[in-house]
């Protein structure tokens, strides 16, 4: 037997080997109890939808799966717990847009596009722009005449420092010469509360927490490429001639880097078959929100252009959370 002859078996042999592992890794997959980590308090829209989806995953794969919620630090406490965690595919992070925003806004002990691997987008939150119905303008362009005729007058309330409705009021002001002030609050609750008691002039509002309220506010302009199935009427920010406003708010599923590519395509697939289900179609939709399910690679390209966006939003605003 000639030593070619033998090299090309052991490298044939080995071959056979890691074949067998990874299609071993994904039959034996999941073996054990799965976690949802959620980085955010019980209760909230992100909570909701993981528990949703984590019972539809358990009915579907005869394994337990439990959501454990790890608020603090604005987040980053769970998304560490899970970028240092087990990578088995048993341990998964259940997160929404502020871990890309996080990048530019704070020093992180994990990279959120290098230390995860994403799975997809659960569900979409497109923001509006919404004016208070106390304030005489119909339209973007008249609140920004107004506002530039009456310095230092006018406002907009964000759900929080570092948030995308900061970012987005920011990136408003610059585009427009608007010197609107930042009104921040404690959650989405409080922030539709002083708009309906006319506290605040304008603010940037998530569709879903705030969609029962519109009849209440002047809705100026929504985020996205898109208009709205359900709000036809209402233009987009980039129709009137904004840019970097195409971004959607997002709750998406990852796990850590290093989980074998056959866990993780497994994840996905049947995370993907979910969330084209009927009833979880309809439950989203309720929510105010866009259901997900698009591929690994294109959530990967949605990470990758809004991680883009929001780091120029933050560098050119000069936002700080310091």
């Amino acid at each position: 037997m000639t030593k070619t002859f033998t090299r090309r078996m052991a490298l044939a042999t080995l071959g056979s080997l890691a074949l067998m592992g990874s299609a071993q890794a994904q039959t034996a997959y999941p073996s054990q109890p799965i976690k949802f980590i959620v980085p955010y308090p019980a209760g909230g829209a992100t909570d909701a939808l993981a528990r949703m989806v984590a019972q539809k995953l358990q009915d579907s794969w005869q394994q337990t799966v439990v959501v454990e919620n790890k608020p603090g630090a604005g987040g980053t406490i769970g998304a560490n717990l899970v970028a240092k965690g087990p990578a088995d595919g048993h341990t998964v992070l259940f997160s929404i847009v502020a871990l890309l925003q996080q990048i530019s806004l704070m020093k992180l002990p994990y990279d959120p596009i290098k230390d995860f691997a994403p799975i997809s987008r659960v569900a979409i939150s497109p923001s509006v722009f919404a004016a208070s119905t106390s304030l005489p303008v119909n339209n973007l362009a008249e609140l920004v005449k107004l506002v530039k005729a009456n310095p230092g007058k006018y406002s907009f309330g964000t759900y929080g420092p570092g948030t995308s409705a900061h970012l987005q009021g920011e990136l408003l002001n610059m585009q427009t010469g608007m010197d609107l002030l930042h009104v921040p609050f404690q959650g989405a609750a409080p922030l539709v509360t002083a708009m309906l008691g006319g506290q605040l002039s304008t603010a940037f509002m998530d569709a879903g927490s705030s969609r029962q309220h519109f009849p209440k506010f002047k809705l100026l302009g929504v985020t996205g490429s898109e208009r709205l199935s359900w709000l036809p009427h209402v233009p987009t920010l980039k129709e009137q001639g904004l840019h970097s406003f195409e971004p959607l708010g997002w709750f998406g599923l990852f796990m850590p880097v290093a989980t074998p590519k056959p866990v993780v395509d497994k994840f996905s697939v049947e995370i993907q078959r979910i969330l084209k289900l009927p009833d979880v179609r309809e439950k989203i939709e309720a929510m105010g929100l866009i259901p997900g399910g698009e591929t690994q690679e294109n959530f990967a390209k949605v990470i990758k252009t809004d991680a883009e966006i929001y780091s120029r939003i933050v560098r050119d605003a000069k936002i700080s959370l310091n």
